[in-house]
């Protein structure tokens, strides 16, 4: 539905919904408020990026990295914390632009854990809200086997769990290579779309505008029903204007990202989505909690997931195969009933990864695990020298993301300088030495005359890398039990919502964005209009 004037319009700088965070959560609060007529700001970190101001490789740092410290204000950025890495987007879109597509749907055992499960049927509740997102999205099978996942597949067929492999669901315009047409999903409403050439560069920002990133689809028609979006801005606070629950508003500060002088600007609004993702999100409402949001639950950043992740980098010595070729992730296979491992690919040239691997050892202390990776290389020294010097990295390589649906949860606090640091809330910390993942890997490389690798990060620290931070700020019946209702609101405030990543509140398992994005949906369908 598309309104084309507002009756009692806000002035300039009034609006009624302010959006922090540009992502999945963002970017669907921002179209369906607009949708109820509502004037609505999305205010985003990051910059504005079109297809040509992505970066050809991964070696293109300052296009690639977001460091603002060293003048770096690209879309990919890497959290180092004591239990965990992890690797996000910044920008006008968020995650979208750098995440791999993919678009799982999670198994029934998320629907029944976590704090939320006794909150609805969420199996049935958000049943509509998958199929909505997915026709927006423009989710598709990959139509192309490549020969990561086909190898996968043999894989599966190895372990008995061939018919449990299947090309992945993909966000991902599959029209004639190369050909630009006007556009496929809105009815001419979206923007031109060219079909997709299998660069592997998915992950690196699409250059020739196949990607369905959030800009294309949710935010594109936003804008059209006349959101604001505005880039290169953070929000350091938010106010309630007049009474104390936010019944009459808020105040809203932003200010430059990017800038090294960081004036203060105000808005005000009506209400407020929280969309920034578990780093943006957490880390601000801890942030509030302490001053002008007092009556924020004390679960704010409890809860805390990674979805069980291990990164393994399977790099060939058959200079024959070519593993840059695909989409950026085109298959999955089920190992069991809770694990399942993905074939992810960087585009040719993309090899900035291999400055940070090591070989793949497990062991209960860095003491051992260093001189397993000293006795590789004194067994293995032409082998690891070849992996070292290796013609192109990203097309000698595989990266094996493996996830489970096994709960363990960690807890964010602020600390005294304002960071954000880690503990380990419930279970077993995340590990990087999962043996199963370590297993599967072992097998898989020898069907590719390959060897797994791991980010350094791991067998030095211990510390596992996701891309798939989750939690935070997540359900709960009351503010005892979480930070938000069922349907998104905040505990303590009116008209304010979170809806990002930070809001799960089970182990998914799989690949977040559908799930968050179908969360989100179904959140601002239970909004009333303007």
């Amino acid at each position: 539905m598309k309104y084309s004037k507002m009756e009692n319009q806000p002035k300039k700088n009034e609006y009624d919904y302010l959006i922090i965070g540009s992502g999945f959560g963002g970017s669907v609060s921002a179209l369906r408020l607009s949708e109820k007529g509502c004037k609505v700001l999305v205010i985003e970190k990051g910059k504005w990026f079109k297809a040509e101001d992505f970066p050809k490789t991964n070696w293109n740092l300052k296009k690639w990295l977001w460091l603002p410290a060293l003048r770096f204000f690209g879309f990919f950025k890497m959290t180092l914390f004591r239990h965990v890495s992890i690797l996000s987007g910044v920008g006008v879109g968020g995650g979208s632009l750098v995440y791999a597509n993919t678009l799982p749907v999670p198994k029934k055992e998320f629907f029944r854990s976590g704090s939320w499960r006794h909150l609805a049927d969420w199996e049935r509740e958000l049943q509509p809200f998958y199929e909505t997102a997915l026709e927006m999205l423009g989710a598709t099978p990959n139509p192309r086997l490549e020969v990561g996942d086909l190898a996968l597949k043999q894989l599966g067929s190895e372990i008995g769990r061939e018919s449990h492999f299947r090309p992945a669901q993909v966000s991902v315009y599959f029209g004639e290579p190369g050909k630009t047409v006007e556009d496929p999903y809105f009815k001419g409403k979206g923007p031109l779309r060219t079909g997709c050439i299998f660069c592997g560069g998915c992950m690196t920002g699409c250059r020739y505008n196949s990607k369905n990133s959030l800009y294309k689809n949710y935010l594109h028609l936003a804008q059209q029903l006349g959101a604001e979006i505005k880039a290169e801005a953070e929000v350091p606070d938010v106010v309630p204007h007049g009474k104390e629950d936010g019944s009459e508003g808020y105040r809203v500060q932003f200010r430059s990202s990017t800038k090294i002088w960081k004036r203060k600007s105000f808005v005000t609004a009506k209400g407020i989505v929280f969309s920034g993702g578990v780093l943006g999100t957490v880390k601000l409402l801890l942030k509030l909690r302490k001053s002008s949001l007092p009556r924020l639950s004390p679960k704010v950043g409890s809860h805390v997931r990674t979805n069980n992740e291990s990164l393994i980098l399977v790099t060939s010595f058959d200079k024959k195969k070519d593993f840059s070729r695909g989409v950026a992730i085109g298959s999955i296979l089920h190992t069991d009933a809770h694990t399942h491992i993905e074939p992810v690919r960087y585009g040719k040239g993309s090899g900035f990864w291999r400055l940070s691997v090591l070989p793949m050892v497990f062991g209960k202390n860095v003491f051992i695990r260093a001189a397993k990776i000293f006795a590789d290389w004194l067994r293995r020294p032409l082998q690891n020298l070849k992996l070292l010097f290796v013609d192109d990295f990203a097309q000698r390589t595989q990266i094996i993301l493996f996830m489970q649906q096994l709960d363990s949860t960690l807890s964010f606090s602020r600390s005294l300088f304002g960071r954000m640091a880690t503990s380990v809330e419930k279970g077993k910390k995340p590990t990087a030495f999962i043996p199963r993942a370590g297993e599967l890997a072992r097998k898989y490389s020898r069907l590719l005359n390959a060897k797994p690798q791991v980010f350094s990060l791991e067998p030095l620290l211990g510390i596992p890398s996701t891309a798939h931070i989750l939690g935070g700020a997540v359900m709960g019946k009351d503010s005892s039990e979480g930070v938000i209702d069922k349907d998104n609101r905040v505990f303590g405030y009116e008209n304010m919502f979170v809806c990002d990543g930070s809001m799960i509140s089970a182990n998914p398992g799989v690949n977040p964005s559908l799930t968050i994005t179908a969360i989100s949906e179904r959140a601002m369908d239970k909004v009333a209009s303007r």
